[in-house]
C-alpha cells in the first residue's frame, strides 16, 4: 500500500515498478486486510487516525473549510444579488458551526493531555481563546440567520458580512498558532527517525532534464584526464566516532494546564 501511495504522490517519476507494481501493492494490501481483525483493519486503512493521541488535528479542517466557503459564497451572492445562493451558503454556516463546536471540545481535551512547556502554553492559551471566539461568532451568526427568517439586507447585511470577515480573520490567526505549535515546537508530534537510505527530494537530480547544457564545461570535462586526487595526511579529515555527543536542547517541561 505504501508503494501505491508513493506512486500517487510522486507521479511514478521516482518509483521503480510504475503502475504495475502499484496495482500489485494495492491488491496485496486488500488481500492482507482479509486476514486481520477489526482493530487491525482500522489501523491499516487509517493509520494516521489510529496513531493520534487526540482527534483535534483531524476535526479542525472542517470548520475552516465550511466557514471559509460560507463567507466567499455569501459575499459573492450578495454582490450578484442571488438570494438562492445565500440560502445555500447558510448551510455552510450551520455545518461549520457544528464542526467548530466539536473542534473546540476536542481542543480543550487535547490541551489537558498534551505535555508542553511554558512558552508553548502561552501560545496554546491564545489558540484556545481564538477557537472559543470563532465558535461564539459562528453561533451568533447562525442564530441571527435562523431567527431573522429572511436574509439581512442593507446596513444589517453589511454588518453581518463584517462579522463573517472577522470570523475568517480569527480562523487564519488560530490556524497560524496551531501550525506554530506543531511545526516549530512539535507539540503532540512523535518524530520519526531518519534512516541512512532515506529519500531526499531536494538533492535527487537523477531525473532532472537539463535543457541547456554548458557546452564549454562539457568540452573541458571531455579533455581533462580522469585521475583520483591524492590526499595528504593534513587533508584527510579525522574520523568521527560513532558515540560522538551532539549537543541538543531538550525541553521536557510539563506545565499543568
Amino acid at each position: 500500500m505504501n508503494n501505491f501511495l508513493s506512486f500517487q504522490i510522486h507521479g511514478g517519476a521516482d518509483h521503480d515498478g510504475g503502475v504495475v507494481e502499484s496495482v500489485s501493492s494495492l491488491l496485496g494490501f486488500f488481500e492482507n486486510l482479509s486476514t486481520q481483525g477489526p482493530g487491525d483493519i482500522f489501523s491499516s486503512i487509517l493509520p494516521g487516525i489510529a496513531g493520534m493521541d487526540n482527534i483535534h488535528p483531524l476535526l479542525v479542517h472542517f470548520p475552516i473549510a465550511f466557514l471559509s466557503a460560507f463567507f466567499v459564497l455569501d459575499l459573492v451572492a450578495t454582490l450578484a444579488k442571488k438570494q438562492q445562493w445565500r440560502s445555500v451558503a447558510s448551510w455552510f454556516l450551520y455545518f461549520g458551526t457544528v464542526a467548530a463546536l466539536f473542534t473546540v471540545i476536542a481542543g480543550l481535551i487535547a490541551a489537558e493531555s498534551v505535555a508542553h512547556g511554558q512558552n508553548v502554553h502561552e501560545i496554546m492559551e491564545r489558540h484556545e481563546q481564538i477557537g472559543i471566539s470563532i465558535l461564539s461568532t459562528a453561533v451568533l451568526l447562525s442564530i441571527w440567520r435562523i431567527k431573522s427568517g429572511i436574509l439581512p439586507k442593507g446596513g444589517a447585511n453589511n454588518f453581518f458580512l463584517f462579522l463573517t470577515a472577522l470570523l475568517c480573520l480569527l480562523i487564519m490567526l488560530g490556524a497560524d498558532l496551531g501550525g506554530l505549535m506543531v511545526y516549530k515546537y512539535g507539540v503532540a508530534v512523535a518524530a520519526a527517525p531518519v534512516s541512512e537510505d532515506s529519500y531526499n527530494h531536494v538533492h535527487d537530480h537523477s531525473n532532472m532534464d537539463v535543457s541547456k547544457p554548458d557546452e564549454t564545461h562539457d568540452n573541458v570535462d571531455a579533455q581533462a584526464p580522469t585521475a583520483t586526487p591524492i590526499k595528504t595526511d593534513a587533508q584527510i579529515p579525522p574520523e568521527v566516532p560513532d558515540d560522538a555527543h551532539v549537543h541538543k536542547h531538550h525541553h521536557d517541561h510539563k506545565h499543568p494546564h
